[in-house]
């Protein structure tokens, strides 16, 4: 008898057979990594159409309708985290597929916020290039952080973690979202602003909501026109929420004094987009949750989960 196929989907950095121990499920399942993303929906219909389990990093390869039609031997999925907006879940009930998910033991992201935040500001690795590239001195001029504003979108678990450590490095920090109270603002410890106050008067602007139909777009050319020439634009979020298009406008006519980015309305980002060309922009290749710790973490729960469903289980189900 064959036995159940198993794939690990964008195993870019080349860890999940060591982040885990995969043997645990050696005895019942074949395993397969890719570490380079599909170049086409039929690519991965192509690619995936023999296995039975398939493993995905959250919002990297999506599962759409027409993929999953295509996918007939398909019965466990699992994803990294709980939710996974790339992963269309009717269609996996409609298919009978078991999407199941992992656990964040914490988040990194914010942590990486602040980096992007230090990088536009103090100009880190653009002098660490120039130093490695053999320039004799200082060049670039900074800005102290200490005392300047930071306009918080989205006062969940990860916003208020910015903001908390944002307020250890000296800023004034305020927050909106369209949920967000005054009430809750004050549990965090922060400022209440309105959506137009927040955009007129922050040094810098994070964004930290989650992607949903209504918050798609919900920072484009009309709240940019609001930021001071001063002022920079930090989106570790999810891409489509920032108009990519009226922050590029807004970038080349140096109308905001910068941007530090994450994560992009397609990624990976491709190599000849216009934000690679733009000197006042900071381009990390969506790192907020990449980090060895919670590889480990994601990879063994992953293991966990085939090792349940082959006992008839299925923990952190989520469709």
């Amino acid at each position: 008898m064959t036995r159940p196929r198993c794939a690990i989907l964008d195993d870019y950095y080349d860890i999940a057979l060591s982040s885990a121990d995969w043997s645990k499920i050696a005895d019942r399942a074949d395993v397969t990594v890719f570490n380079h993303p599909f170049v086409s929906e039929q690519a991965a219909a192509s690619a995936l159409k023999d296995f039975e389990i398939v493993c995905a990093m959250r919002e990297r390869t999506a599962f759409p309708r027409t993929l999953l039609a295509a996918l007939p031997k398909l019965k466990l999925l699992i994803t990294s985290g709980m939710r996974n907006a790339a992963i269309d879940t009717e269609a996996v009930k409609d298919h009978d597929v078991v999407l199941c998910g992992t656990q964040y033991g914490r988040d990194p992201t914010a942590p990486l916020t602040i980096g992007l935040m230090l990088e536009l500001t103090r100009k880190i690795g653009q002098e660490n290039a120039r130093m490695h590239a053999g320039e004799p001195w200082q060049a670039l001029g900074g800005i102290e952080i200490e005392s300047k504003t930071l306009g918080v979108i989205g006062l969940g678990k990860l916003g208020s973690k910015v903001a908390n450590i944002a307020q250890a490095l000296g800023m004034n920090v305020v927050a909106w979202s369209p949920n967000l109270t005054p009430e809750r603002c004050k549990e965090v410890g922060v400022g209440y602003a309105s959506k137009e106050e927040l955009f007129a008067t922050a040094d810098i602007v994070t964004i930290h909501v989650v992607l949903s139909p209504r918050s798609r777009g919900l920072v484009g050319a009309d709240e940019l026109a609001r930021m001071k020439p001063t002022a920079y634009l930090v989106n570790t979020a999810r891409g489509p929420i920032v108009d990519e298009q009226a922050l590029l406008e807004a970038l080349r006519q140096k109308k905001i004094a910068g941007a530090g980015l994450d994560v992009f309305s397609v990624e990976p980002l491709p190599v000849d987009h216009p934000f690679r060309k733009l000197d006042n922009v900071v381009l990390t290749p969506h790192l907020g949750y990449a980090t060895a710790e919670g590889f480990r973490d994601h990879y063994s729960q992953m293991v966990q989960c085939i090792d349940a469903w082959f006992k008839g289980e299925t923990p952190r189900r989520i469709a």
